[in-house]
């Protein structure tokens, strides 16, 4: 069921969507060779805590995390721990945020140090697949447009668009219908409408798109071992174009 939301309840989550907004600006001064992801997972909990919030995704089907840290290879649900992070390296950082019982979803990449420019290519192409994603966001056009514009950028740039895992509606839950796929032929799906409000959060692979799943049930990598990035935002559908919440 998609539920449409109210200015007012739009308004909330955009709140939670600065929080969540200002504590990835928090982790980008944090993030260096020799952190942890576990260091950077407390720091989020303790920053929430501070602003009257809570992860929501901690204990989410048994997840015992604030946060997602996914390295290098790793597409999504990484699992944080207290290996350092090295010189090169690539993390992305997904969080929930709940304040006030509002939520707001956003994942970041992030450079550790001085990294390849082959990395910083695809750092690039992914953050910009997003916004080419958002730009589709609008009232009439169908889910289809979304993933196609992604695909239709990121592909011919060398790099592929993970299948299995997809963008989403948010609010009152942390997964709701509908489901936003990066990928696929434009004009198909359902049609936007004013008070959706979705998550569009392309994962973007340096090889191919396939991942395989660790033995823990919840972190994805690539298939070939090749590296894997993601930026994500939270938005609604307006009259006026798509609000992006999370907008750092």
């Amino acid at each position: 069921m998609i539920t449409l939301k109210t200015e007012r309840e739009i308004q909330l989550m955009h709140e939670a969507g600065k929080l969540l907004a200002a504590c990835h600006k928090e982790i980008a001064n944090l993030i260096k060779p020799g952190i942890t992801t576990t260091e950077i997972d407390q720091f989020v909990e303790e920053f929430l805590a501070e602003h009257g919030a809570t992860p929501e995704q901690k204990g989410y089907k048994g997840y015992k995390y604030a946060t997602c840290a996914s390295v290098n290879d790793e597409i999504c649900h990484g699992f944080p721990r207290k290996t350092p992070l090295k010189e090169g390296d690539l993390v992305t950082i997904d969080m929930v945020v709940n304040l006030n019982g509002a939520l707001a979803d956003s994942a970041w990449s992030y450079a550790v140090g001085e990294i390849s420019e082959k990395t910083k290519t695809l750092l690039e192409v992914t953050k910009n697949a997003l916004y080419k994603g958002i730009e589709q966001a609008v009232i009439g056009n169908r889910i289809g447009d979304i993933g196609h514009a992604i695909q239709s950028y990121v592909e011919p740039q060398g790099f592929s668009v993970v299948r299995e895992f997809t963008g989403h509606g948010i609010g009152p839950t942390l997964h709701e219908a509908p489901q936003i796929l990066h990928y696929g032929p434009a004009g198909k799906g359902l049609r936007l409408k004013e008070g959706m409000v979705i998550t569009i959060e392309p994962m973007v692979n340096e090889g191919v798109w396939q991942s395989k799943m660790d033995n823990n049930g919840w972190t994805a990598r690539t298939m070939d071992g090749k590296r894997s990035a993601q930026y994500e935002h939270t938005l609604a559908i307006t009259k006026d174009g798509p609000l992006i919440l999370t907008e750092q």
